[in-house]
C-alpha cells in the first residue's frame, strides 16, 4: 500500500480529471472557492473528487465517488462572484478519509500507480488501441495521439492514450469513473477497444441518417438557395418588392392550417409576385388578393353558448313585448342544437321601421355568443355587389358577404342582410339571383366569390334578413326564406319600451344620473299620442332624447338638482302638438266613413268622403290613389249601380250626376284593395242619405257580386282603431284567424264584426 497524504478537496458536478489532461472548471461553490485559494497561497496540490448526484449542493462523503485526480491548478481567473480554473491532472488517488484542517475540507488518499500485469499483452493492446484512436481522430477531424515508436509503446505512453480517449470520447460520467478507478493499462486499453469500436458503429448510423436528412433536405435547400440568389439580383437592379413581408406571408400560410387549395393557390400566387418588379400594376393586384385570402377566415370558429335559458333571458332583456316572435327564434335556436345543423330556412324579420328588426339580430349573436356583422343591400343593383368582382378589373374587390366574413373573422358569425326588399335590377345584373346562392342551405356551402375564385363555406353562418315589405322579396329568394312578422307596437307596448330601454339609453348619451330626469307614464303616453305617429319606437326615441337635451341645457343654466318632465314642459320645449290624438270622426256623418290601412308605419285608419252633383255621368277619384284603388273606386260604384233598386236609390239617376270619391291628406300616395268596402258604404250613404257612425271603422275588398273578400295586416289596422279610439271594426269573415295576432288589451276596447257580404256590411253601418 502506498503513502497516504492528505490534500485540500474539490468537488465537482459531473467532471472527472484525468492524469496529464487539462480541464477548465467553474469554481462557485464558497467551500471550493476557499479551496482555491489555499491551493494557490500555499503553491501546493489539490484532489478533485465528482460527486455522484449533480443536484446536491454541501456533498458529504457518501455523496462523493472514491476515487479522484490529483491536480495542480494551471491558471485562475476571477469572474464576478466564481473562479475560472484550469486543472492539470497528475495522478489517480483513492480517498480513505474526509477532514477539515485549517477550515478547508482536506483528503486522506492515497496516490495510485498504473501498471501492466503482461507486458507482451499490453503491447498487443496498445498497437490496436493507437491505430483505432487515430482511425477515430481522423474521421472526427481531431488531432492523431503522437508517439514515438509505433511498435514498442511503453507503460506510460498507453496509459496517456486511454486517458486521452476516456478525456475526449467517453461522455457517460459513470463510464469516465470506470477508467478513472482501473489501474490495470491493459484493461484500459481493452475498455478503450470495445469503447472505440461502439463509437465507430455510432458515427456510421449518424453518417447514414445524415445522408438520408441531406436528401431530403437537398430539394428545400436548392430553393432556398434559389430564392436568396433572385433576391440579390432584385436588389443589385433595384426591382425587389418587399422580401420580409412574402417571407412573412409564407410562413403565416406554412404554419397555419389552411385548406391545402388554399395554401396552393397563395403559394403560387407568391411565386408570381416575386417574379414581378413592383413597379408593374400587376404586382399591387396580385399583393392585394393575398392579403384578401389569407385574411379571411378558413379555420376558426367561435364556440357557441347553447344555453337556451340564457338566451330567453337575452332576448327578454333587450325587448319589450313580441312574444311570438321570441318563441320562435328560440324554436330555431333549439332545432339548431339539437340537429347540430344550420340547414334550415333562413330567418327573416318583416315589419316597418323602428320594431326591432336589426337589434334582434344583435341579441341572437349575444345570445350565442357569436360575432355579429351587417351588410345593407338597399339600392343595391350590381350583382358584383354580392359576388365581387373579377381581379382582371382595375379596382377589383370582393362582394359584401365575404367582406363581412373577413370583419367577423370567424366562420360561424351571425350575419345580417338587412334591407333585402329593398334590391333593384338592372343592366348590370340582378343582386337578388347571386342571394340565392348566399342564403340556400343547399349551396352556400361551397360559394363562389368572383374575387376570391376558391369556393368559400357559408354553412356554418347564421344568417338573419331584415325587410320591410314582404311583397317586395322576389318569390325565388322569399322560397329560402323563414318569414317572422313585427307589427306595430301597441301603446301599451310602446310606454314599457320608453320606461325599460328609451330613457335609460338617452340619459345615458345625455350624461344624466336617473335622478335628475323623470318620466311619469301619463307624460310617456303624451308624448306618444301628441308627437308621434310611427309603428315603431325611433321617433319616440328621438323626442325622449330631445326632452333630456333640453333638460340638461336647463339643470346647467339654472342648477336645478332634478327636473319632473310635465305636459306644460313638454309644450315649452318641442312646441304645440304635432298629431291630433284620436282622429277619428267627431260625430255621424253621411258620406263619409273610416277605413282601415296598412302603411310602412303600420295601421292608420283612412277617412273615406263621397259627395254627388248634377252632371254629366262620370266617377271623379281624387287624393292620390294608385291604380289598384282606382279600381276599387269602379267596382264599388258599379255593384251601387247594379243593385240600386234594393238601396231605393233611382237608377236614372247616374245618368245625369257625377259622383266625387275624395280620401283626404291628397299628397299621400295610397294604394291597396282593402278599402273596397268603405267605398261602397261611403257612396250608398251618399246617394241614400244615411249617416254611418263615427265609431265605425272597416276594412274589405268587396267583389261585383258584392261579396267581402279577406285582407292583410289585421293587427297593424286594429291597433290603429284602438288609438284613434274607435269602438267597432267590421272585418271579412275570413279573416278571424288573424284575430290571434291582435293584442287582447285592443279586443277589450273594440268590437270585431266579420261579415261575408256587403248587405252585412250596410245593414251594421247605416243608421
Amino acid at each position: 500500500m502506498s503513502e497516504v497524504k492528505v490534500f485540500p478537496l474539490l468537488c465537482t458536478r459531473g467532471a472527472i480529471i484525468f492524469p496529464l489532461q487539462e480541464l477548465t472548471v467553474e469554481v462557485g461553490r464558497q467551500s471550493s472557492i476557499d479551496a482555491v485559494n489555499y491551493v494557490l497561497e500555499n503553491n501546493g496540490q489539490i484532489v478533485v473528487l465528482s460527486q455522484k448526484n449533480q443536484s446536491v449542493d454541501e456533498p458529504h462523503a457518501e455523496d462523493l465517488f472514491d476515487y479522484g485526480t490529483l491536480c495542480k491548478i494551471k491558471t485562475c481567473r476571477k469572474r464576478d462572484d466564481h473562479f475560472k480554473v484550469v486543472f492539470t491532472g497528475i495522478a489517480r488517488c483513492k480517498v480513505h478519509d474526509i477532514i477539515e484542517k485549517d477550515n478547508i475540507r482536506h483528503v486522506k488518499c492515497e496516490v495510485l500507480e498504473d501498471f501492466a500485469s503482461d507486458s507482451d499483452e499490453l503491447q498487443a493492446a496498445a498497437r490496436m488501441a493507437l491505430t483505432e484512436f487515430n482511425s477515430l481522430a481522423a474521421r472526427t477531424n481531431r488531432p492523431a495521439f503522437p508517439v514515438v515508436s509505433f511498435d514498442n509503446v511503453d507503460l506510460v505512453t498507453a496509459a496517456s492514450l486511454t486517458d486521452t480517449f476516456a478525456h475526449l470520447y467517453v461522455h457517460d460520467l459513470n463510464d469516465k469513473y470506470l477508467y478513472l478507478q482501473e489501474t490495470d493499462v491493459t484493461k484500459r486499453l481493452i475498455a478503450m477497444l470495445s469503447q472505440v469500436g461502439k463509437e465507430q458503429r455510432r458515427s456510421e448510423l449518424e453518417n447514414l441518417i445524415n445522408q438520408k436528412v441531406k436528401e431530403s433536405l437537398d430539394a428545400s435547400q436548392k430553393d432556398y438557395y434559389l430564392r436568396e440568389k433572385l433576391k440579390a439580383i432584385k436588389d443589385e437592379l433595384g426591382d425587389s418588392a418587399s422580401a420580409s413581408d412574402i417571407d412573412d406571408l409564407r410562413e403565416k400560410v406554412l404554419s397555419n392550417p389552411y385548406p391545402e387549395n388554399i395554401r396552393k393557390k397563395a403559394l403560387d400566387e407568391m411565386k408570381r409576385f416575386e417574379m414581378l418588379p413592383p413597379s408593374m400594376g400587376e404586382s399591387g393586384v396580385i399583393r392585394s388578393y393575398l392579403d384578401w385570402l389569407l385574411s379571411l377566415p378558413w379555420w376558426q370558429k367561435s364556440e357557441d353558448n347553447e344555453d337556451l335559458n340564457r338566451a330567453e333571458a337575452i332576448l327578454e332583456e333587450d325587448h319589450y313585448g313580441l312574444k311570438k316572435v321570441k318563441e320562435r327564434i328560440l324554436e330555431y335556436l333549439a332545432v339548431k342544437q339539437m340537429t347540430a345543423s344550420l340547414k334550415s330556412p333562413i330567418l327573416c324579420l318583416v315589419g316597418p321601421p323602428g320594431v326591432g328588426k336589426t337589434s334582434l339580430a344583435k341579441s341572437v349573436a349575444r345570445a350565442l355568443d357569436r360575432k355579429f356583422v351587417k351588410i345593407s343591400l338597399g339600392g343595391v343593383r350590381d350583382e358584383a355587389e354580392i359576388r365581387g368582382h373579377r381581379r382582371t378589373y382595375l379596382g377589383s374587390m370582393p362582394g359584401r358577404i365575404i367582406q363581412g366574413m373577413k370583419k367577423a373573422g370567424t366562420l360561424n358569425p351571425v350575419f345580417l342582410i338587412d334591407e333585402i326588399d329593398k334590391m333593384a335590377s338592372d343592366f348590370k345584373g340582378d343582386p337578388s339571383s347571386a342571394m340565392l346562392e348566399v342564403l340556400d342551405p343547399e349551396q352556400n356551402y361551397m360559394f363562389s366569390d368572383h374575387y376570391i375564385e376558391e369556393p368559400y363555406d357559408l354553412s356554418d353562418v347564421l344568417f338573419i334578413a331584415t325587410a320591410n315589405y314582404l311583397e317586395n322579396i322576389p318569390p325565388a329568394l322569399k322560397d329560402r326564406l323563414e318569414i317572422i312578422d313585427l307589427s306595430s307596437y301597441t301603446e301599451f307596448e310602446k310606454l314599457n319600451i320608453a320606461k325599460e330601454h328609451l330613457i335609460r339609453k338617452q340619459q345615458n348619451l345625455n350624461g344624466l344620473k336617473p335622478k335628475q330626469i323623470s318620466f311619469s307614464d301619463d307624460v310617456l303616453l303624451y308624448l306618444i299620442r301628441s308627437y308621434t305617429r310611427e309603428a315603431g319606437v325611433r321617433q319616440l326615441e328621438r323626442i325622449i332624447g330631445t326632452c333630456c337635451r333640453k333638460a340638461v341645457l336647463e339643470i346647467l343654466k339654472s342648477g336645478k338638482k332634478t327636473i319632473k318632465v310635465s305636459k306644460k314642459q313638454i309644450n315649452k320645449w318641442l312646441g304645440h302638438e304635432r298629431f291630433e290624438y284620436g282622429s277619428k270622426q267627431k260625430s255621424d256623418q253621411i258620406g263619409v266613413v273610416t277605413g282601415l290601412a296598412f302603411t310602412q308605419f303600420g295601421g292608420d285608419i283612412l277617412p273615406v268622403e263621397v259627395s254627388y252633383f248634377e252632371g254629366k255621368s262620370a266617377l271623379v277619384v281624387t287624393g292620390q290613389l294608385g291604380d289598384v284603388m282606382k279600381e276599387s273606386c269602379s267596382i264599388a260604384l258599379d255593384y251601387v249601380r247594379a243593385n240600386a233598386k234594393k238601396y231605393n236609390i233611382d237608377p236614372q239617376f247616374f245618368e245625369n250626376h257625377t259622383i266625387h270619391i275624395h280620401v283626404p291628406e291628397g299628397a299621400v300616395p295610397k294604394d291597396g284593395p282593402s278599402a273596397g268596402v268603405t267605398l261602397t258604404t261611403a257612396i250608398v250613404s251618399a246617394l241614400t242619405n244615411r249617416s254611418v257612425s263615427a265609431q265605425l271603422a272597416m276594412t274589405g275588398e268587396v267583389t261585383l257580386r258584392g261579396n267581402v273578400l279577406p285582407i292583410g295586416g289585421l293587427k297593424e289596422k286594429s291597433l290603429a282603431a284602438n288609438r284613434s279610439g274607435i269602438q267597432k271594426i267590421i272585418f271579412p269573415k275570413s279573416n278571424i284567424k288573424d284575430l290571434d295576432e291582435v293584442p287582447d288589451t285592443v279586443k277589450e276596447n273594440i268590437a270585431f264584426i266579420p261579415v261575408e257580404t256587403i248587405d252585412q256590411v250596410l245593414s251594421e253601418a247605416l243608421n
